[in-house]
C-alpha cells in the first residue's frame, strides 16, 4: 500500500483486519415464519386474549370516544354453526372492529333467539312427543337445550376470531328480556293496536300452530289441479243450463266454498262445447280447452264480470248456493277468470268474504281434519280428503278435468311439511289502525320511517317498502309452549277481558323475578294485584294460553338490549330472508312502542352456495362448515374469503376458491416478512428520519400508502370490504413486492446499517408496514396481531393492533410535491418498460440477471418532458431498475428497440462495463481500485468504510 493509498483511512481501519464482506450485508431477519401454521397457531392467540381480557381492554381503550353500534340479529341456537352464520358474524365483526379502529367505542353484544318452534321440535324429537311431560318442565327442558347450544356457538364463533361481551350475551329467554317482550305487547295492547279476531292464517298440521309469513318457505310440491263446474241456480240470463267454470289446486277447499268471485271490468263468455255450456273470462278459453281437451268452443253471448255479482250458483256436491261477487284481485294467468272463494281459507278471500257478509267457514282440528261435512270426508285430514273430493266431483258430474299440478307451495320453515291457510281464533295487531294520539296509521308510521333508513344494497329500501305496504294485520300469537305468553285474563264469570293495564304490568315484576315461567307455576290470583277484580264483581280469572310470535321477541331486542344513546342502532345487519322477517318485525315494534325505527341503516348479504351456484344442502353433499375451514385453512382464511367477496350478492365456496385465496394470503405474508425482516435492528424512536431527510422515493410511497389508507377507510366505512381486500392485496404484490421492496433491497442490503439512506427506507417501511397492519386488523385478526408483535413500534399503550386506531392519512403523507409525485409516477412507467426489455435480453442470452446489464435510453417527442426527466434522474435509475449502469442518450441508440408498452422510449439492453462487485453483485469500472477490499466497487467501499468507522 502507498503513501496515497493510506491517506483518509483512520488508524483503526489501518490496523484492522479486513471485514469478512458476506457478513457485512444487512440479510433480513424475523421470527416471522413464512408459513403460518394458522390451524395450530390460532386457538393459542385466542387463548391469549381471553387471558387477558383483550375485549374489555379494546373498549376501556376507546371509553369517551363516538358510539357505534351494531345490534345482532339473534340466530336460533340449535345444531352447530354454517357458512352463511359464519359469512353474518365475520361481516359483523368486520364492521364493529372496522369501527373501533377508526376511533368509535363500538360494543358488540351478541345475541341469541331462545324461544320458539326450533327448539320445541328439537326437544320433541328428544323426548317422542310433549305431551309426556308438564308445561313448565317441557320449558325447563327448552331453557336447558338453548343455553346447551348457545355455549357450542359461543365457542365457534370466537374460533372465527370474532370479539364480543360473550360472558354476556343478550338471549330472548332472559328474565329481563322476557319482561320486556311481555311489556312490548302490553303497549300495544293499550294503546289499542291489538285485537283477537278469526282470520285465516298460515297453520302447520304438524305443529299445530299459526305461523308467521318469515315462518314460511316455499318448497316444491304437486297438487290435484281440478277444473270444476257451478251451474247457474238463479234462473237469469244465461240460463241454468249454463255452469261458470273454476280452477283449484286445494279440492279440500271446496266443502267450504261461499261465493264465486268475477273481475267487474273482464269480458266474460258462455260457450257451447261437447261438455256443456259453460261461463268463463273470454281470455281463458284456449286454456280451457287445453286442459280440459275440449274440442270445440263456440262463443255464445258475452258479458262484463260486473253483471254477476248478487247472482246464484250451484255448489257441486252440497245443498248450498253460493253468490257471485266482484274483486280485483282476480287474474287471467291461470285459471278461468272466475276465482273459488273461501273466506276460511285465504286473506283475499277472507277480506271479500267481510265486504259480502260471507261466513268465514273453516271447520277443522288443529291437525287439518273435518269436523262437520259429508260423510265422505269427515273425520279424515284435509290432504287426504282431496282425492275424495275429486271422487265426489266426477260423480256429481261436476269435473272437468283433473290433473297433477307441480308449483311452489308453502312449508312450514322447521318442519317442512305443508301447510294450510286455515281460520282460527287468534291475536293481532292492526296495521291501518290509528290509534288515540297518532295521526297516522301504524302501517304508514312504519313505512315514513323505512324512508329514514340508509338500505343497502339500496334495493332494500323498495323491498320493505312493498313488504309493509301489502302485509296484513300482524299475528302474534301461536299454539305453543315455549315462549312468552300472551299476558290476558278473562273473567271467570262472564268472560270479560281484563283491561286494567296497572294491574297487568303486575305480571311483569314476576318476569323479572322468575321468568315467563312463572305464567304457568302461579294462579291468576298470584300473578295479579291482590283483589283485582271484574267488572261484574269477581275476582276469579282464567289466563289466555297463547304465547307470542317468536318475531315479536326477536323484535323487541332493540328495546331490551339498546339503552339510552345506543339506541336506535348504527346498523342492523343479516340475510335476505329478514326483510320479512327481523328487520320488519323491529321496525314495527319499535314504530309502535317509540314511534320510530330501531335502526340508522340497514346492510343485507346474500347466501351461500357451492362453486356450482347451488344452496348448500346435506341432500347434495355440498356443505362447508366453517369447523372444516378452520381446521384446514385456518380462521384467517374464512375471513379473507368473506372479505373477498361482494357479499351484497350470493358469494360462492370451493376447495378451488380457498386454494386461491390461500396463494393471495401467502403473497400478504411474505410482503410482512419482507418488511419485518428489514427492520431487525430498526428502534422508531431512535432511527426514524423525519419527512424531509427521507428519500424522496421512500417520501412518494408514504404518500401513496397515505392515499391508500384513505380509500380503505372510506370503503371501510360503506362496509365495501371487498374493495379494502383488492386494494391491499394489489399494494403488497404490485406496488411493494414488485416494485419498491424490490428496488429497496440493494439499499438495505448493502448500505451501511446506520446510513442516512437505509434508515429513510427503513423509516418508509416501518410506517408504511404499521399502517398497512392496521388496515388489515378487522379481516385477517390473527396474522396482524402476529405482525404486530413484531413490528418495532410503542406498545404500552397498544398492547394489541386491535387496540390501535387506523393510521391518519394526513399524518401518513410525507407532503411531496404534485410535480414530484407525478415524476415518480412516470419513472415507474419506464421501470416497467425496462423490466419488460430486460426480459426480453434475458430470454435471447444477452445478459443473465439484472446487475449485468447496461440500459440505455433515449425518448422521442410522443412522450413530451419524459427524457428531460430520465436526465434530471438519471442517478436514480440504475437502482430504480436494479441494473448496474444507466445512460440516458441524446439520440435513440444503434440497436435499441421502440418499447411496446410507453410510446417514444427507445431502449437498448447490452452487458454492463467493468466487473461484478463480489459484495453487491454489481458491475462497475472502478471495481479493483479499493487495495483492503479489492473486489468491491466505489458504492461499497463508501459502506465499508461507515461500517469500520462506527464497530
Amino acid at each position: 500500500m502507498t503513501a496515497s493509498d493510506k491517506r483518509g483511512l483512520s488508524i483503526s481501519q489501518l490496523m484492522a483486519e479486513p471485514l469478512e464482506l458476506k457478513k457485512t450485508l444487512n440479510l433480513p431477519k424475523t421470527d416471522f415464519p413464512m408459513k403460518a401454521s394458522l390451524p395450530q397457531n390460532e386457538p393459542k392467540q385466542l387463548a391469549a386474549w381471553e387471558e387477558a381480557h383483550l375485549y374489555e381492554k379494546i373498549l376501556e381503550t376507546r371509553r369517551g370516544k363516538p358510539l357505534f353500534v351494531l345490534h345482532d340479529g339473534p340466530p336460533y341456537p340449535t345444531g352447530t354453526i354454517h357458512l352463511g352464520t359464519g359469512l353474518n358474524k365475520i361481516l359483523k365483526d368486520m364492521i364493529v372492529k372496522s369501527e373501533s379502529m377508526a376511533g368509535h367505542y363500538a360494543p358488540y353484544i351478541p345475541g341469541w333467539d331462545c324461544h320458539g318452534l326450533p327448539i320445541e321440535t328439537q326437544v320433541e324429537k328428544e323426548l317422542g312427543g310433549k305431551a309426556t311431560v308438564s308445561a313448565p318442565e317441557f320449558r325447563k327442558l327448552c331453557r336447558e337445550f338453548a343455553n346447551r347450544y348457545v355455549e357450542q356457538h359461543k365457542r365457534d364463533f370466537k374460533r372465527l376470531g370474532v370479539f364480543g361481551r360473550w360472558n354476556d350475551p343478550y338471549l330472548t329467554m332472559n328474565f329481563d328480556y322476557e319482561a320486556t317482550i311481555a311489556g312490548a305487547f302490553l303497549e300495544f295492547m293499550e294503546k289499542g293496536y291489538v285485537y283477537r279476531g278469526r282470520k285465516p292464517v298460515y297453520w302447520c298440521l304438524h305443529d299445530r300452530t299459526a305461523l308467521a309469513e318469515a315462518e314460511v318457505e316455499y318448497e316444491d310440491h304437486t297438487s290435484p289441479s281440478v277444473w270444476v263446474k257451478f251451474a247457474i241456480a238463479d234462473g237469469q240470463k244465461p240460463g241454468n243450463d249454463v255452469s261458470a267454470v273454476i280452477w283449484t289446486t286445494t279440492p279440500w277447499t271446496l266443502p267450504h266454498n261461499r261465493a264465486l268471485a268475477f273481475h267487474p271490468d273482464y269480458d266474460y263468455a258462455v260457450v257451447d262445447t261437447e261438455k256443456g255450456a259453460l261461463l268463463l273470462a273470454v281470455d281463458r278459453i284456449a286454456a280451457l280447452q287445453s286442459e280440459c281437451h275440449i274440442k270445440e268452443a263456440r262463443v255464445r253471448e258475452t258479458f262484463k264480470g260486473s253483471a254477476f255479482e248478487g247472482r246464484k250458483f250451484q255448489h257441486p256436491f252440497l245443498p248450498l248456493q253460493v253468490p257471485g261477487i266482484l274483486a280485483d284481485y282476480v287474474t287471467l294467468d291461470q285459471g278461468s277468470g272466475i276465482v273459488h272463494t273461501a273466506p276460511g281459507h285465504g286473506a283475499d278471500d277472507f277480506y271479500s268474504g267481510q265486504k259480502y257478509g260471507l261466513e268465514t267457514y273453516a271447520p277443522l282440528d288443529d291437525r287439518g281434519v273435518y269436523l262437520e261435512g259429508l260423510p265422505e270426508y269427515k273425520g279424515k285430514n284435509v290432504f287426504e280428503a282431496n282425492p275424495i273430493i275429486v271422487k265426489l266431483l266426477r260423480d256429481r258430474g261436476a269435473l272437468l278435468a283433473n290433473h297433477e299440478y307441480k308449483h311452489t307451495y308453502p312449508h312450514c320453515w322447521r318442519c317442512h311439511n305443508p301447510v294450510i291457510f286455515r281460520a282460527t281464533e287468534q291475536w293481532f295487531i292492526k296495521m291501518d289502525a290509528i290509534v288515540p294520539g297518532r295521526e297516522k296509521s301504524f302501517r304508514q308510521e312504519a313505512l315514513d320511517e323505512v324512508e329514514s333508513v340508509k338500505w343497502i344494497p339500496a334495493w332494500g329500501e323498495e323491498r320493505i317498502y312493498e313488504m309493509v305496504e301489502k302485509r296484513p294485520d300482524w299475528c302474534v300469537s301461536r299454539q305453543r309452549f315455549w315462549g312468552v305468553p300472551i299476558i290476558v285474563f278473562y273473567c271467570d264469570a262472564c268472560g270479560t277481558r281484563l283491561e286494567d293495564f296497572t294491574a297487568l304490568r303486575n305480571v311483569l315484576d314476576w318476569f323479572r323475578k322468575e321468568g315467563a315461567d312463572a305464567w304457568y307455576q302461579h294462579t291468576p290470583e298470584e300473578l295479579l294485584p291482590a283483589g283485582t277484580k271484574c267488572s261484574c264483581g269477581s275476582t276469579k280469572w282464567r289466563q289466555e294460553h297463547d304465547i307470542l310470535d317468536v318475531w315479536f321477541d326477536s323484535g323487541s331486542s332493540n328495546l331490551a338490549v339498546l339503552h339510552g344513546p345506543e339506541w336506535p342502532a348504527d346498523i342492523y345487519l343479516e340475510g335476505p330472508d329478514q326483510y320479512r322477517g327481523w328487520f320488519q318485525s323491529s321496525l314495527l315494534v319499535a314504530t309502535g312502542i317509540r314511534n320510530a325505527a330501531p335502526f340508522r341503516g340497514v346492510v343485507t348479504h346474500g347466501w351461500t352456495l357451492d362453486e356450482h351456484g347451488r344452496p348448500m344442502s346435506k341432500s347434495l353433499g355440498n356443505v362447508v362448515e366453517p369447523a372444516e375451514i378452520c381446521e384446514k385453512w385456518g380462521a384467517d382464511l374464512l375471513r379473507l374469503w368473506v372479505a373477498s367477496q361482494e357479499y351484497q350478492a350470493d358469494v360462492k365456496m370451493s376447495e378451488r376458491v380457498m386454494t386461491q385465496l390461500s396463494e393471495a394470503y401467502r403473497k400478504i405474508r411474505n410482503t410482512f416478512r419482507f418488511a419485518l425482516g428489514n427492520l431487525a435492528n430498526f428502534d422508531s424512536s431512535r432511527d426514524a428520519l423525519p419527512d424531509e431527510q427521507m428519500e424522496e422515493i421512500d417520501r412518494w410511497m408514504l404518500d401513496r400508502t397515505a392515499e391508500l389508507s384513505r380509500k380503505c377507510r372510506e370503503w371501510y366505512a360503506s362496509y365495501e370490504f371487498h374493495r379494502v381486500y383488492h386494494a391491499i392485496h394489489d399494494y403488497c404484490v404490485v406496488d411493494l413486492s414488485s416494485f419498491y421492496f424490490d428496488v429497496l433491497k440493494d439499499r438495505l442490503y448493502t448500505k451501511a446499517p446506520r446510513s442516512k439512506s437505509r434508515r429513510s427506507a427503513q423509516t418508509a417501511v416501518w410506517k408504511i408496514t404499521s399502517a398497512l397492519v392496521r388496515l388489515l386488523a378487522p379481516i385477517l385478526v390473527f396474522t396482524t396481531e402476529e405482525i404486530w408483535k413484531m413490528l418495532p413500534t410503542d406498545k404500552e399503550s397498544t398492547g394489541s393492533v386491535h387496540q390501535a386506531e387506523f393510521a391518519e392519512p394526513d399524518s401518513l403523507a410525507s407532503g411531496i410535491s404534485r410535480e414530484a409525485a407525478e415524476q415518480w409516477a412516470r419513472l415507474a412507467q419506464v421501470r416497467s418498460a425496462v423490466l419488460l426489455a430486460l426480459e426480453q435480453a434475458r430470454a435471447a442470452k444477452a445478459i443473465g440477471g439484472g446487475l449485468e446489464a447496461k440500459v440505455k435510453l433515449h425518448v422521442g417527442s410522443e412522450a413530451p418532458g419524459l427524457q428531460k426527466l430520465l436526465q434530471e434522474r438519471r442517478d436514480v435509475l440504475p437502482a430504480l431498475f436494479i441494473v448496474s449502469q444507466v445512460g440516458v442518450e441524446s439520440a435513440a441508440p444503434e440497436g435499441a428497440v421502440q418499447s411496446e408498452v410507453l410510446p417514444g422510449l427507445a431502449i437498448k439492453i447490452q452487458r454492463a462495463d467493468g466487473a461484478k462487485c463480489e459484495r453487491c453483485w454489481n458491475y462497475s469500472i472502478h471495481v479493483g481500485e479499493n487495495p483492503r477490499y479489492p473486489t468491491v466497487c466505489e458504492r461499497c467501499t463508501e459502506a465499508l468504510a461507515e461500517i469500520e468507522s462506527t464497530t
